[in-house]
């Protein structure tokens, strides 16, 4: 799938732990870490000879106290509000995303499972028609989504194509202080800003996230964004943060099975 990071709009304006596990320096790393990264397998494209091996096994470590892959897999419908801006309706299995954006009277239908993104936009409850200005706002609408869904659902794309995984250490985290694995992310030519880095602080008893960075460029010394993981919550066995601090709130989250496909063909 075509994504990666996406943070422009964003700047306008993950729990079961049923029990905890040893944190990734433990001695057993080495056993359990490859058959985590069974359970997790990496995208096409991810440099994993360019990652830390105690980076990926964080990362898979992050995806199975998230529910796991085969959960996250599973899942075919998420929506969420992002930051009270605009809703999404992601079909996860056929690229298909619906965005509402109010204050815009502005509605996307996006089909984005081939190269060439296809669909239909309506401005002030009208249709548009002209084509030029059709592929612009739906070029616009990928854009979105990129950005959005990596918001929500981050944790399980660490492996993803173009990225690289670095061990950065250990640390308390800026937000909560709270003792924590450092992980960047850096990318390869991938998404709309591949320059961007991420850093997060992971933590050591439920590999929950703490807090994350973004960095606008990885020469960056100080991040534009540092937030926390607030409000997780179990989704159809998935765990995700809705509450990232004052006003980046990812709100209205739901994950199903079962949609009517006029949610992704109607205005």
């Amino acid at each position: 799938m075509k994504i990666s990071c996406y943070l422009t709009f964003a700047l306008i304006l993950l729990l079961t732990a049923c029990s905890e596990p040893d944190s990734p320096s433990s001695d057993d790393t080495a056993d359990t870490s490859e058959a985590a990264t069974e359970e997790n397998p990496a995208a096409e494209g991810f440099d994993e000879a360019g990652s830390d091996p105690e980076a990926i096994a964080i990362a898979d470590s992050i995806v199975k106290y998230h529910g796991g892959r085969k959960a996250y897999d599973d899942v075919r419908y998420l929506s969420w509000n992002f930051f009270g801006a605009r809703s999404l309706v992601w079909d996860k299995e056929e690229d298909r995303v619906r965005i509402e954006a109010p204050r815009d009277s502005m509605v996307y239908l996006l089909d984005f499972s081939d190269d060439d993104l296809t669909g239909a936009v309506s401005k002030n409850g009208e249709e548009m028609t002209e084509p030029d200005s059709i592929d612009l706002y739906l070029q616009d609408a990928y854009s979105m989504w990129i950005n959005d869904s990596y918001w929500l659902v981050q944790p399980f794309k660490l492996k993803d194509s173009g990225v690289t995984l670095t061990y950065e250490g250990e640390g308390d985290d800026p937000q909560k202080q709270r003792p924590s694995d450092i992980l960047k992310l850096t990318f390869k030519e991938v998404g709309d800003t591949p320059g961007n880095m991420y850093k997060l602080y992971v933590d050591q008893d439920n590999y929950r996230i703490n807090t994350w960075q973004f960095f606008r460029t990885a020469e960056d010394a100080e991040p534009s964004i540092s937030t926390p993981f607030d409000g997780y919550q179990d989704y159809a066995g998935i765990m995700l943060s809705g509450d990232r601090g004052g006003r980046f709130q990812l709100s209205d989250i739901s994950v199903t099975n079962e949609m009517d496909d006029s949610v992704f063909t109607e205005f």
